[in-house]
């Protein structure tokens, strides 16, 4: 299906309670990004989410475990674009990424509430996609 570059992902059995917890972890996160009132808390969580369902998605696809170097969220993003064959999972999932990276390292941009709701329904509907994929 795809090519898992070593530098960033390494062969691992994954068990389906393995995965199933993955996607749990997300779903979670997805449902407090759901509940909470502040907007950046929302995008934060959604965000989470979103990476936490690709580890879930790129364990079951392809049998590999993620390696926490430099770059790695970048793969995962790819990677999960790839696998459901959806350009705007990497668009839209980088774009979250580079916006986290700016008010971590940068020049902090508040989230305002119709982004943070816009990013919560994109991320649903990737996870709802990642658990369906077979």
């Amino acid at each position: 299906m795809t090519d898992f570059n070593p530098k960033y992902f390494k062969q691992f059995s994954f068990s389906k309670i393995d995965i199933d917890l993955f996607f749990q972890g997300a779903l979670r996160d997805l449902e407090i990004a759901r509940l909470d009132k502040f907007s950046e808390v929302r995008f934060t969580y959604s965000y989470q989410a979103l990476i936490k369902a690709g580890i879930a998605l790129i364990a079951k696809a392809g049998g590999v475990k993620i390696r926490s170097v430099p770059g790695h969220h970048i793969n995962i993003l790819s990677k999960m674009s790839e696998i459901l064959k959806e350009p705007d999972v990497f668009d839209i999932g980088n774009a979250m990424r580079m916006k986290r990276n700016l008010d971590f390292y940068g020049e902090p941009q508040p989230i305002g509430e119709k982004e943070a709701n816009e990013y919560s329904v994109f991320v649903e509907d990737v996870i709802q996609k990642c658990i369906r994929f077979s």
